[in-house]
């Protein structure tokens, strides 16, 4: 990430705090919470209480993991199996913050600062975040992501409670189509902010290694593609790299 423009006026921190509060505003989290009417029409349909959905998205946050929380939950999975499936999940998180706290660490930024942003960190944040923060004053982007994450969390956690309550059974099909924005943003959102032509390979090589892994390993096809494609990816990123250099 480039450093941020020595030019930028100095503004309070009230001041970006606001500026991301208004991010909640932008495509990526309004598409994200459109996805929530999808999922709280879920948690209807698996017998989950409104509580226990409001409560699921302020504490689990990142939607995969809650839609495999619900699959456990209604499948009578034993709550130590749940929890290890939401923590699994959930550890594709880690790059994420791992790259992001090192962005939003200033002078001043205490560390108990940043383990409490590390819990709002998701691909909508992060892209958000990776996104803006070069623009944004190093002392002022705790502030900044907070303003946007917490907010956009907040609003979520509401959103489930108040749709809950109002609409009624959603259909499966509508459900679904809602759930499915979600990855569709992921994809898109990924591939522009990938930042060489290794991170879009991935995308596609992930994508096109899926069917093969799971006639190979049903049930870990995920994880067999996300290696596979991964290491085609970096291997031909660098083959073009090579190539362009030697041109």
């Amino acid at each position: 990430m480039t450093a941020p423009d020595p030019e930028l006026p100095e503004r309070s921190t009230a001041h970006w705090i606001l500026l991301g509060m208004k991010g909640i505003l932008s495509p990526p989290a309004l598409i994200l919470t459109t996805a929530f009417f999808g999922f709280a029409g879920l948690c209807r349909e698996a017998g989950i209480s409104w509580q226990e959905a409001a409560f699921m998205t302020a504490v689990v946050w990142a939607l995969p993991a809650k839609i495999i929380l619900i699959g456990a939950i209604t499948a009578g999975t034993s709550l130590p199996a749940a929890a290890f499936a939401v923590a699994l999940s959930s550890l594709r998180m880690t790059p994420m913050v791992v790259a992001l706290m090192p962005e939003l660490r200033g002078a001043k930024t205490r560390t108990a600062t940043l383990l409490f942003l590390s819990h709002f960190v998701a691909i909508t944040a992060w892209v958000f975040a990776m996104e803006r923060m070069e623009n944004v004053p190093r002392d002022k982007r705790a502030a900044y992501f907070g303003g946007f994450a917490v907010t956009l969390t907040a609003i979520n956690t509401v959103l489930v409670a108040v749709v809950f309550n109002l609409m009624g059974q959603l259909p499966a099909l509508a459900t679904g189509a809602l759930a499915f924005l979600t990855p569709v943003y992921f994809f898109t959102s990924l591939y522009g902010s990938a930042r060489d032509v290794s991170g879009r390979l991935a995308l596609f090589c992930g994508m096109a290694a899926l069917p093969p892994a799971h006639l190979l390993s049903p049930g870990y096809e995920l994880l067999v593609a996300g290696i596979g494609g991964g290491i085609v990816a970096y291997v031909g990123g660098r083959l073009l790299k090579a190539r362009r250099e030697a041109a």
